[in-house]
């Protein structure tokens, strides 16, 4: 099987969390016998900071300018079995023409940051990656976020068909790793900056070191302003790629994990981080969110809670009870959050939706002639 992408980037895993989900469901999907090829817009941003050169089993497209690829891209979407556009891919509206032209392939969209996309949906602002039509001429559309995001997906993009493909880990990038003191902490947080996350982040890690001075809190990320509060025992790591996370997380008594809050108003929005750091056994700290439950058992496999006087609570726990919850954590996650899990779920759903791929497609203008009729 074959299978052509246009996305953000997957060849750096700065200031994103599209690089590292990607790199897992490839590797994942070259294990059952698919082949990507993924084409990438270059960027400077992205170039500076690339930890990925070429896929095992597949093939990294990193281009300039979307005419100097657009007769490759054509030849390789007439070729697949499946063509995907995602969010942020900077010309997606162009992939998104060209993926629904084709003669064949199953046409996709899967929306890695479906809150953001709704809420411009809603304000009317334009996006790079959703023309006008919206979502209504895919076969299928996937989003990173479960609940009422795919209803929003399905009323204000016009999207047919929609399921949730969650966030997920590979485990062999992801797992328990040997401390190193240039990580150690009681308290960390791997997290790229974003203003709508700050509240948060001030209530479940700046507040609690200020109330913990003699603790040790880490904290890891890229795009921090330069106003950012930081207290003197916060240490700052300006980014850690993912072959880096398993040492990070292995020298944390603790981690914290924070939903953006448009995010986490919906729901059902596990992030990559959250299956990342249960992978590597390090016991997770979060703010709580319709849904979670689901994925993570509260007080068995996770903490949380809404107050720097719940993260002082978990902080004081005794060892032996936060190992224990990294190990509950870990088990879930290797039994169902991995990213051969997500790899078997998006094949049982390509399966699914190519039963009536090839079936005559019904448009506005056969519809009202099928009425008349």
């Amino acid at each position: 099987m074959k299978l052509v992408v246009f996305g953000l980037t997957i060849s750096s895993s700065w200031g994103n969390g599209h690089a590292t989900l990607w790199r897992g469901l490839q590797r994942a999907l070259a294990v059952r016998g698919w082949r990507v090829t993924f084409f990438e817009r270059n960027t400077s941003y992205y170039a500076q900071n690339r930890d990925l050169d070429e896929l095992p089993e597949g093939e990294l497209v990193i281009y300039d300018d979307w005419p100097e690829i657009e007769s490759r891209a054509r030849r390789e979407v007439a070729t697949a079995d499946v063509a995907m556009v995602t969010s942020y891919c900077p010309d997606g509206i162009a992939a998104s023409d060209l993926v629904l032209g084709g003669p064949h392939a199953l046409r996709v969209f899967y929306d890695l940051d479906t809150p953001v996309t709704l809420e411009r949906l809603r304000r009317g602002d334009p996006t790079s990656y959703i023309g006008p039509r919206g979502l209504a001429d895919f076969d299928l559309v996937l989003s990173f976020t479960g609940g009422v995001a795919l209803e929003g997906l399905a009323s204000l993009a016009g999207a047919r068909e929609v399921h949730p493909l969650y966030g997920h880990v590979d485990p062999q990038i992801h797992r328990p790793g040997m401390a190193a003191a240039a990580y150690r902490s009681d308290f960390s947080y791997i997290g790229t900056y974003a203003a709508d996350r700050q509240a948060a982040l001030n209530r479940l890690f700046i507040e609690p070191a200020s109330r913990r001075p003699h603790f040790r809190f880490v904290l890891a990320g890229a795009q921090y302003p330069q106003g950012f509060p930081w207290t003197a025992n916060i240490f700052f790591v300006r980014h850690l790629p993912p072959a880096r996370h398993a040492s990070f997380y292995a020298s944390s008594r603790l981690t914290l994990n924070v939903t953006r809050s448009d995010m986490a108003r919906m729901g059902w929005c596990p992030s990559g981080r959250l299956f990342e750091a249960a992978a590597c056994g390090t016991a997770i700290f979060s703010d709580s969110w319709e849904g979670l439950d689901s994925f993570f058992e509260p007080e068995r496999e996770i903490l949380t809670g809404a107050s720097c006087g719940d993260v002082i609570a978990a902080l004081d726990l005794p060892a032996e009870r936060l190992a224990r919850l990294g190990a509950n954590a870990r088990e879930r996650v290797l039994a169902e959050h991995t990213s051969a899990h997500r790899a078997r779920q998006f094949e049982d759903m390509i399966a699914a939706s190519g039963l009536t791929r090839k079936q005559p497609r019904i448009g506005a203008d056969s519809r009202e002639a099928t009425a008349e009729a």
